[in-house]
């Protein structure tokens, strides 16, 4: 396939080299890489991440679709609010970097849901963290294989999947199917995407894997989409609103390959071209591209904490803006945070 070394650094995180050294594996979603020192200060930060745990609370699946042969775990956060409520809660469904798992993004899982938000985590495995084990010389060949249009095609079903079972389980009864919004980091981003209405065309054909129950878009560092340089064709045919969350450091490289911010700030450009649909960008200062994972030392020891926090706060006055009628939730979180932020931007792209 064109591009496939391209296709694989869309995800890779393994701060600004793919090399996996010693017994240190740089999961995209931290949960089982070294952690760099945390100063006291920001130590103190990091606690605060955490919500009260009496809030919410988290359960494990392990699907599996058989018509693919292909296992879908995920992680389901769900607000302790909704136990004996008869409202049901709108949805978030995660999806992971390469290399990430169901048990990453936790500080945004949690506080989702701890804010009346459930979290539905996916893990992709044709693209999670299995890639970082084995021999460290093939770990490239092994993100090719995982950066297919294959394996990106059936990322989003893997999200439709988990949907259709999720809305047949019991746990169907305290979530609200008319509010679902795709989530994801890096090349999970590209995944929301596509489910969110996304059209890449291959070999003469466009590909077309839209979930029409996606209401709303999350999208942390937003790669261009497959090395194509026609982006504005690619995301023109987006209708639903979305969020875009950057830094200024939010840089992708490994040899022969970088992504900055101006290919994240093009996404946020070309977006929903044709369609007059709100989307809001924030661009933080410094930071990094896993700053937006698990990992508590990337993007400095002291923004990091501060950027998280800000980061889920971000997503949370998103989806009250989108579902709470709380008009003023991103003014006001734009005013607290003005002291992190390079930019900020808010439009309706005009027909």
């Amino acid at each position: 396939m064109k591009n496939k070394t391209l296709l694989a650094a869309i995800g890779c995180l393994a701060l600004s080299s793919c090399v996996v050294s010693g017994s240190t594996n740089p999961l995209e979603d931290g949960s089982e890489a070294r952690q760099p020192f945390v100063g006291l200060d920001a130590a103190a930060e990091v606690a605060k991440l955490a919500p009260d745990a009496s809030r919410y609370s988290t359960q494990a699946f392990d699907w599996r679709d058989e018509t693919r042969m292909r296992n879908v775990p995920v992680r389901l956060y769900l607000p302790a609010s909704s136990e004996n409520s008869a409202e049901r809660v709108p949805l978030v469904v995660f999806s992971h970097g390469i290399g990430g798992s169901r048990d990453g993004y936790k500080y945004l899982g949690r506080y989702f849901a701890a804010n009346g938000y459930a979290s539905l985590h996916l893990q992709h495995v044709g693209s999670d963290r299995q890639l970082w084990f084995g021999n460290p010389f093939t770990l490239l060949g092994r993100m090719n294989d995982a950066a297919t249009d294959i394996e990106a095609i059936d990322r989003v079903r893997d999200m439709s999947f988990a949907l259709d079972q999720l809305f047949a389980s019991p746990v169907a009864t305290r979530i609200d199917g008319q509010r679902i919004v795709a989530a994801g980091h890096s090349y999970g981003a590209n995944t929301s995407m596509l489910a969110s209405g996304a059209e890449v065309e291959r070999e003469g054909r466009l590909l077309r894997v839209r979930d029409a129950r996606i209401k709303a878009a999350i999208l942390l560092s937003a790669p261009p989409f497959y090395g194509s340089t026609d982006t504005a064709r690619i995301l023109k045919s987006i209708e639903i609103p979305s969020l875009h969350i950057t830094a200024t450091d939010d840089d992708i490289t490994i040899p022969g390959y970088r992504s900055g911010l101006s290919d994240r700030i093009e996404v946020y450009d070309l977006i929903g071209n044709g369609h007059r649909t709100p989307k809001t960008l924030a661009v933080f200062k410094g930071g990094s591209h896993s700053i937006f994972t698990d990992r508590m030392g990337t993007g400095g020891a002291e923004l990091n904490p501060k950027v998280k926090a800000a980061t889920r706060e971000l997503a949370l006055a998103f989806l009250n803006t989108l579902f709470g009628n709380d008009t003023d939730a991103l003014p006001r979180w734009r005013t607290r945070n003005a002291s992190l932020v390079e930019r900020f931007d808010q439009k309706f792209v005009s027909r």
